[in-house]
């Protein structure tokens, strides 16, 4: 064996292992060739090899552009994502978010490993310690994110991911934290994320179900009250003008 297929089949070896891990971020994505490369101590062309051989697995998939992610390729139904996402509202989505992620805290009560709920506990942390609301939106996706994947359902993943890409619409962000602001539901949203973690480590499917209810009603009240003050708000001369 020469030595760039040793190093391919080493680099191959690390990978899977990282695979495995929590290493990855928030969306699954993978660190680039170069730092691949600097972290297994072998050559990019190593690192290539190895991802070319998890791609064909379909372990991985790669997007011209984005990078590598963890798992199989999206369905091409979800280059379409954007335009759904764009003729919807924060309402609809939270109709749907109400009736999606209690089953899923559900199934991850039941499915959920040991070190899957480890990470969410740390996940929760962070959101309570994050002083800036990007901080904060991305680690509560995180945490929302876990929770579905560890559901152990394809489909329903699918769809939360759907869902979740209006996350990224900086509209939806801007509510999100007026929302945070208004209500003052910092300590009320880590114990309500507290709650639903707690529920499902204690292999209690009803209980993380309705924890995530809860959690999830008390964010719908919010975003009503702050759009509805938007609504009825009188204008300003300025914006009259």
């Amino acid at each position: 064996m020469d030595e760039a297929a040793g190093n391919s089949n080493l680099a191959l070896d690390k990978l899977r292992t990282l695979l495995r891990s929590d290493g990855l971020y928030a969306d699954g994505k993978l660190p680039t060739e170069r730092a691949l490369s600097q972290t297994f101590g072998v050559s990019r062309r190593a690192v290539r090899r190895a991802l070319e051989v998890l791609e064909a697995e379909g372990l991985i998939w790669r997007r011209q552009g984005s990078g590598t992610f963890a798992g199989r390729r999206p369905d091409g139904w979800s280059e379409h994502v954007g335009s759904i996402v764009a003729g919807t509202d924060l309402m609809e989505v939270m109709e749907v978010r109400l009736r999606i992620e209690p089953q899923l805290a559900q199934l991850a009560a039941m499915r959920a490993k040991a070190a899957d709920i480890e990470r969410m506990y740390e996940l929760v942390k962070k959101i309570y310690e994050s002083t800036d609301a990007d901080g904060r939106e991305l680690w509560d996706g995180a945490l929302h994110r876990q929770i579905a994947q560890c559901a152990g359902n394809q489909l329903f993943l699918a769809i939360f991911d759907v869902i979740n890409r209006v996350r990224q619409d900086e509209a939806w962000q801007t509510i999100r934290e007026r929302a945070r602001s208004a209500s003052k539901t910092r300590t009320v949203t880590y114990s309500q994320h507290t709650a639903i973690v707690e529920a499902i480590a204690a292999r209690d499917p009803a209980k993380a179900g309705e924890a995530m209810r809860q959690h999830l009603l008390t964010l719908q009240e919010s975003l009503i009250r702050i759009t509805s003050l938007d609504h009825h708000e009188p204008k300003t001369k300025q914006e009259l003008a």
